[in-house]
């Protein structure tokens, strides 16, 4: 359950760190922070139509947070962002203790980007939504558990 704060916090932290540096690009503003939520959005979209309109929906929603914030004073654009990746992370460190398990981007890097696509996945199996994804990726990968062990220290 700490994916659903963690990672979100991380999207949200990265779009706030990547929103200030930029280029003007035919009177437009382009972040890196926009870029990549366009990479990202495109590489969703063409794994899961529905859920990648939801994460485009979130993404656009980051990068106005992210650009409000990189408007404000330098302390506080850098305060928000590291402080939201810190929290993020720790967040997502604890989850995976008591879960037992390591981070999915140990062993594959793109589970850095399909972390935020993952989290959408799960709330909507959580809402009773996309029955037959999640059977699919239960029958590949098994169903998400925990480490009852740790999780009653």
């Amino acid at each position: 359950m700490t994916h659903f704060v963690g990672i979100p916090l991380i999207v949200l932290a990265v779009a706030v760190l990547l929103s200030r540096p930029g280029w003007t690009v035919s009177g437009v503003w382009v972040s890196p922070a926009a870029l990549l939520a366009l990479g990202s959005t495109i590489f969703y979209l063409r794994l899961d139509r529905p859920l990648g309109v939801v994460m485009a929906v979130l993404l656009a929603l980051c990068i106005w947070a992210g650009a409000n914030l990189a408007q404000q004073k330098t302390m506080v654009w850098l305060s928000a962002g590291a402080g939201l990746f810190v929290i993020g992370w720790i967040i997502q460190f604890i989850g995976h203790y008591y879960e037992g398990r390591k981070p999915a981007f140990i062993d594959d890097v793109t589970g850095l980007i399909i972390g935020p696509l993952f989290v959408i996945a799960e709330l909507a199996f959580l809402m009773g939504l996309r029955k037959p994804l999640q059977y699919a990726i239960e029958e590949r990968s098994g169903p998400v558990g925990r480490n009852t062990r740790k999780a009653a220290m």
